[in-house]
């Protein structure tokens, strides 16, 4: 071994907590090791490599959510208990898995199963228990239902292209159902890195064994390596090894070579019988980087990097050890393991928004946490059995009482958290959601930064970012009396960011002689002019509907009531047959085989407070929009940045 007497003055050179993990992060720059791919049944704990975006709509058809029968809603406009709607019921029953075959025509209805595909004709459903018999082939419905009642449509919950999860989340049960609904077998997921946990000290006895006079038990290695296994590290334990210079350099030298990190316990103080910090030092450049921190406990310890693999030796003491591993080593780890930080268990919150609720039953909330003016915002995430989404993508939830029929806005809860990391992003971005704006976020992730981002429709975020619950709120909304997109939509306090411009238009099946070759406007009038022909409109709110509403001129087509709330939900109703016409945005059409009439490019950019534009993350979101990756993302979706 090298004299290292010059050297000595490196060894326990006390330096603050803060400097220690700068130099250790400095030295090793923690990234992931790589990538692979694992089958979904072996993905739980694993980390993603990739962003997941579903290659499929789920549902992917309009189905019904509740028992009953399938119907026009404005054929039930003013039935009641006293004067019940009488339907004449078509000679099909719909259940899962059946493709319906027959129209619902005006003052008919289909009976209706759970999660039965909705047939064409109809926009809602309504429960059996609303119905009374009317004959052998009639039904008797004492309620009124309005448009879309228990319809699930397709691609509410999961839209065809829309990223379903993104790199570094951890799958849990609730991500393996996203991917299992989208018929995802396998994943790309973070190498785990293999660490080596090696104990050193004569006095040390593997657990399980006898003790021997003036022993002491390994608590240690079995710690440390519980902690990096909960931490998405692979750990091999190479138990305790005595204090003989030949074993553990060449023990410790050869789990360097093996392994992607070593940690060590014991051997970090002067003394001639501790040897540890010696091998260390002849691992590789640059070698120790800090030996000595200013804490109580954890004052010995010693990190190092030796060609680009972490080596730390945690003092011998357990609770030092302990200490040092969580708070100074467990980061760098979990960052080579593509982890997040790790968080808190609860987190108290203000619900921005009031939350109906069902006397005598306690509800739990799911929640998004997004930063407020005052504090961290429980944002309650859309609600329903068959939403796969509102479970896996919560932060946390909180209970309402069963004696409350309502959670007031404003109220204080206790959120309490679904996974460790969890908690208010970088960013919240509520508003109109665009696949272009998945490659923004995955930029921001690079970065380090993590954004949230929950769809509402434009007018729903500018609504959030003027009460402060978020920080950029995606708009496209055509001004009805100016012509102009989204700028004078804006309060005074508000700036609007250049996004990109995307092609709005009439989306129809190929070959339908209604649209094909004609003009915008000549399609809509043939649209109009057949009582056949079905149009699939868009929610109250979403900028599509304005420019929707702006098309029609106050004329409503036949189906225009139904209205879901995606471009891809709209094409999977015209590409299904349920509906003829409708207006999305260019690359849905293309993605599902439909064709496409331009109406005209719309701006889809995002409103802000001016008063944030300098902050550090609202600029790193700015520059992520120029970066050539995200250029590239809308290059080939066909957008036009500007």
């Amino acid at each position: 071994m090298a004299d290292r007497s010059s050297d000595q003055e490196q060894f326990l050179t006390v330096v603050s907590r803060d400097e220690a993990i700068a130099r250790f992060r400095a030295a090793l720059d923690p990234r992931p090791l790589g990538s692979e791919r694992v089958p979904l049944d072996e993905a739980v704990g694993r980390v993603l490599a990739a962003d997941i975006a579903a290659p499929v709509d789920a549902p992917p058809f309009d189905r019904a959510l509740v028992d009953g029968f399938a119907v026009r809603a404005a054929d039930l406009a003013g039935a009641s208990e006293a004067a019940p709607a009488v339907l004449r019921l078509l000679p099909e029953v719909i259940a899962c898995g059946v493709q319906p075959t027959l129209t619902v025509e005006a003052g008919t209805a289909t009976a209706i199963a759970t999660g039965g595909p909705l047939p064409r004709g109809a926009d809602a459903v309504v429960m059996v228990e609303h119905t009374e018999p009317a004959g052998p082939d009639a039904v008797a419905v004492a309620k009124a239902a309005n448009p879309g009642q228990f319809v699930g449509y397709a691609g509410s919950d999961i839209a065809r292209g829309e990223t379903l999860l993104r790199r570094g989340a951890v799958i849990g049960a609730r991500e393996i159902g996203m991917l299992a609904t989208c018929g995802l077998g396998d994943v790309p997921v973070f190498v785990k890195p293999r660490v080596a946990v090696i104990s050193t000290g004569d006095e040390l006895v593997e657990p399980g064994r006898p003790l021997r006079p003036a022993a002491v038990f390994d608590a240690n290695g079995p710690i440390v390596a519980a902690a990096l296994r909960e931490n998405g590290c692979s750990a091999v334990r190479l138990g305790a090894l005595p204090d003989d210079p030949e074993i553990l350099a060449r023990e410790i030298r050869r789990a360097h070579t093996e392994h992607d990190a070593v940690i060590l316990s014991g051997g970090t103080s002067k003394g001639a019988g501790d040897l540890t910090y010696r091998i260390v030092a002849d691992l590789g450049a640059p070698g120790i980087v800090v030996h000595g921190v200013a804490l109580k406990p954890g004052k010995p310890l010693l990190l190092a990097v030796a060609d680009g693999k972490p080596v730390v030796v945690l003092p011998g003491f357990p609770t030092s050890a302990m200490f040092t591993f969580h708070d100074i080593v467990l980061p760098v780890l979990r960052e080579m393991a593509g982890l997040p930080p790790r968080g808190a268990a609860s987190v108290q919150a203000t619900v921005p928004v009031r939350v109906a609720s069902e006397l005598g039953r306690a509800e739990f909330v799911m929640v998004s946490l997004l930063n407020g003016p005052d504090g961290p915002l429980a944002y309650p995430l859309g609600k329903g059995s068959g939403a796969v989404t509102a479970f896996a993508r919560a932060d946390g939830f909180f209970a309402v009482d069963a004696l409350a029929d309502a959670m007031p806005a404003g109220s204080k809860v206790t959120v309490t958290l679904l996974s460790e990391g969890a908690g208010p992003p970088d960013l919240s971005v509520v508003g109109s959601h665009c696949v272009g704006l998945d490659a923004v976020v995955g930029a921001l992730g690079d970065r380090r930064l993590t954004v949230r981002t929950v769809a509402v429709g434009s007018l729903g975020g500018l609504t959030a970012l003027g009460r402060g619950e978020c920080d950029i709120a995606p708009i496209h909304l055509l001004h009805p009396e100016t012509g102009r997109y989204n700028v004078d939509w804006l309060t005074p306090e508000m700036t609007l960011v250049p996004g990109w411009r995307r092609m709005q238009g009439i989306v129809h099946r190929p070959g339908d002689a209604r649209f094909e070759g004609r003009s915008v406007e000549a399609a809509v009038e043939a649209a109009l002019a057949d009582p056949d022909c079905l149009m699939v409109n868009r929610n109250a709110g979403s900028g599509t509907r304005i420019l929707a509403d702006r098309l029609l001129g106050g004329r409503k087509p036949p189906g225009s009531s139904n209205q879901p709330r995606s471009h891809d939900a709209v094409a999977a109703a015209i590409a299904q047959g349920r509906a003829d016409w409708g207006l999305a945005i260019e690359p849905v059409a293309r993605r599902s085989g439909l064709r496409f009439i331009p109406i005209g490019p719309e701006h889809y950019d995002f409103a802000v407070r001016t008063a944030d534009l300098e902050k550090l993350a609202m600029r790193a979101f700015v520059e992520a929009l120029d970066a050539p990756a995200v250029a590239a993302v809308l290059s080939e979706l066909g957008f036009e940045r500007g």
